[in-house]
């Protein structure tokens, strides 16, 4: 199975600083026997919704985003996420936000969304490593499952 994570910075994109939230979600998904590529983008709503749809064009599996997904207004992210998926699939962002919670009261700001672009599943994660590697077990262990549903689809 293949996967693609798009890092959503745009102070990144501009090459000011380092991408740990990225490298991090790519890590976790090779563990999981993912093959994974990875991108960097602005807080462009243009931009990360051209992303998305060619990704989802490219048939891969899965679409694992990170950052934007805050209350300033350049977290655009979920807007962009809701402007390209066909049919939402909440329980992924919701328990991401569940997970998020158990670990900090501030994780009822993530706004992330997930849903399903032709057989391609796309999920907001938050920004921070920390917040990445909370909510990645729980996850990783409906993936395999998503991907052969999202098959038949």
């Amino acid at each position: 199975m293949n996967a693609a994570v798009l890092t959503i910075s745009s102070s990144l994109a501009r090459g000011e600083g380092e991408d740990k939230s990225g490298p991090s979600l790519v890590a976790l998904c090779e563990a999981a026997g993912l093959e994974t590529v990875l991108e960097v983008l602005a807080d462009d709503r243009d931009a990360i919704e051209a992303a998305l749809r060619r990704l989802a064009g490219e048939d891969v599996r899965f679409v694992f985003t990170t950052g934007g997904t805050g209350l300033t207004p350049d977290d655009v992210t979920p807007e962009a996420t809701r402007a390209v998926i066909d049919r939402e699939a909440p329980g992924f962002a919701e328990a991401i936000r569940v997970e998020s919670r158990e670990h900090t009261p501030l994780g009822i700001l993530t706004r992330g969304v997930s849903g399903i672009r032709g057989r391609t599943l796309i999920v907001n994660f938050p920004g921070t490593p920390k917040a990445i590697d909370q909510s990645w077990p729980v996850i990783e262990p409906i993936l395999r499952h998503a991907a052969e549903t999202l098959e038949r689809a």
